[in-house]
């Protein structure tokens, strides 16, 4: 057997690749881990002038193709013009990370309590948390689908979308430097991204177009000390991931190396969904 058999299985040389949530802490990761691995990469975010800054950083980095295009996701009209944006510019869509979440412009209004939260703080979330989601993953697929080629669609959710947050673990935990918590909206989004996986990989599976879910647990990323060792308590393995450690999972789900995989659920949790 060709000794290069299962390197190739991981390229992604001449596939385009699109992320949304691009400038993200763990988004801009995402870039770079598919740019790394050949693919062009179309850097998707509200800033249209730090995608297009970001794109070119991915360009000079790995000598790949890059795009940076703005986009609310939430906007049907916004969505469809990046579609067509990222094909007149690379000609067709090979992958999606339908990556972007918000927890809105208002704090405060996000981490209120159940008892006292808004509907229009709710749906403000939900427009992109879910909306989006189905936004991009209705308009790439159909994109898809005109192309005949199959495709990658990898949907990031939360191990919140799977387990009730441990309110036990936000006393005095803070993150860049304010209180925190989980709000039911967060993880009620989250549960929806896991039935729209397994809805729409079963709807396109005819069409070779394999949907999963990229589940996160906690992610090490300026929470206090407070928050850290009682999260990592929870933890079997002891810790909060580290950011370059939730890449590799996306790369496997993009390329040829996942090529039966579909309507699952890759959890990347250091073991937390075990307990």
């Amino acid at each position: 057997m060709d000794k290069t058999y299962y390197h190739k299985l991981f390229d992604l040389n001449n596939k385009t690749a699109i992320v949304t949530g691009g400038l993200g802490i763990l988004g801009k990761r995402f870039c770079l881990g598919l740019a790394e691995f050949g693919a062009n990469v179309a850097v998707v975010d509200l800033d249209g002038k730090e995608t297009k800054s970001f794109a070119k950083e991915l360009e000079d980095k790995y000598k790949t193709r890059a795009l940076g295009v703005s986009c609310d996701v939430s906007s049907p009209s916004n969505v469809k013009e990046m579609v067509s944006e990222v094909v007149s510019v690379f000609g067709e869509i090979n992958i999606l990370h339908n990556n972007a979440a918000t927890k809105s412009d208002d704090l405060d209004a996000c981490f209120a309590s159940f008892e006292k939260y808004s509907l229009a703080q709710w749906r403000k979330i939900m427009s992109v948390n879910l909306d989006g989601m189905f936004l991009v993953a209705q308009a790439v697929g159909t994109q898809m689908i005109k192309q005949a080629k199959g495709g990658s669609i990898i949907q990031t959710s939360s191990i919140y979308g799977m387990l009730a947050p441990d309110q036990r673990i936000y006393k005095g935990s803070y993150y860049m430097n304010r209180e925190i918590n989980t709000p039911a909206v967060y993880s009620v989004s989250k549960a929806g991204v896991n039935g729209l996986t397994k809805y729409l990989a079963t709807y396109w599976a005819d069409k070779n177009i394999r949907v999963n879910t990229l589940t996160l647990g906690g992610v090490e990323s300026g929470q206090n000390d407070t928050f850290k060792n009682k999260y990592s308590a929870r933890v079997p393995l002891g810790r909060m991931a580290r950011g370059k450690e939730v890449v590799a999972s996306l790369v496997f789900l993009a390329s040829e190396a996942s090529s039966y995989i579909t309507g699952q659920n890759i959890v990347v949790d250091g073991g937390l969904s075990c307990w």
